[in-house]
């Protein structure tokens, strides 16, 4: 009996030594080269796989960095300067500071400017609201409060406040999602520094924007005219702002009559 027991154990010990061997072979035979400069710049991104460098995820930037020549290290914008330095160092290439963008909301017609035109009861989304006749508020250029950028935010940067999208540029990492998301197309990526912002899309006459919110652009010009480093453009009807040019003087902050320019700082 003790014999019939010891060959088994050998048996199955014997299976299990050659098993291990073969696969030991085979890990070696098959095995894939790792770059180390991609695990390396892998491991220095955030992780967030939102999109924003133009690659489906971290993992695809960083493949895309290590293997090609001429990609830029400074595409992430989650991971900011941080980022880009690191993947620098790890590449040996000359380190580009990029500057920071925040997401802000060009619409500031909240509850108490904009005007409604109908009663929404449906699907708690944007996407939907603006299929129902452009929404229910009058401005059918402005944000739906439903929240779809709220939804699809990560770090707690976007909120509807009183009715309107708004931006908490200490959270925001610039990724974009939520610009991809609002179906008006409202967000824009800007940088992060004491410059004048047109908070209005409505691309209407005056008299009509006027009628449907009190604080809509009514492409009146002043800003364009007063505006000494020539940053303020009026085009169909309102009024946008090239923040490469702007000095950040406020002018035309002061010279609106509806008070739908603002600084970002």
């Amino acid at each position: 009996m003790l014999k019939v027991v010891l060959i088994a154990v050998l048996l199955v010990g014997g299976v299990g030594l050659i098993a291990a061997v073969l696969l030991s072979v085979a890990s070696t035979v098959f095995a894939v080269p790792v770059n180390e400069k991609e695990v390396a710049i892998r491991d220095v991104l955030p992780g967030a796989n939102c999109g924003a460098c133009g690659y489906s995820g971290c993992d695809s930037y960083a493949k895309a960095l290590a293997n090609e020549a001429n990609i830029p290290a400074n595409l992430c914008r989650p991971g900011g300067n941080d980022a880009m330095v690191a993947i620098s160092g790890i590449l040996g290439v000359e380190v580009t500071e990029s500057e920071k963008l925040a997401a802000l909301v060009q619409c500031a017609g909240d509850c108490n400017a904009c005007k409604t035109k109908s009663e929404y009861q449906g699907i708690d989304s944007c996407a939907a609201a603006k299929m129902l006749f452009g929404g229910p508020n009058a401005c059918m250029h402005g944000c739906l409060g439903c929240g779809d950028c709220t939804n699809v935010c990560e770090y707690d940067a976007i909120h509807v406040v009183n009715g309107v999208a708004v931006v908490n540029q200490n959270n925001c990492v610039a990724c974009g999602l939520c610009a991809d998301a609002c179906p008006n197309h409202l967000i824009d990526l800007v940088p992060v520094k004491k410059v004048a912002a047109v908070r209005c899309s409505n691309k209407d006459k005056g008299a009509i924007t006027r009628a449907a919110c009190s604080k809509g652009c009514i492409g009146c010009m002043k800003c364009q005219k007063n505006c000494p480093s020539g940053a303020v453009t009026v085009a169909n009807n309102f009024a946008r702002v090239d923040y490469s040019k702007c000095t950040g003087c406020g002018i035309c902050v002061e010279g609106c009559p509806v008070k739908c320019i603002s600084m970002v700082q």
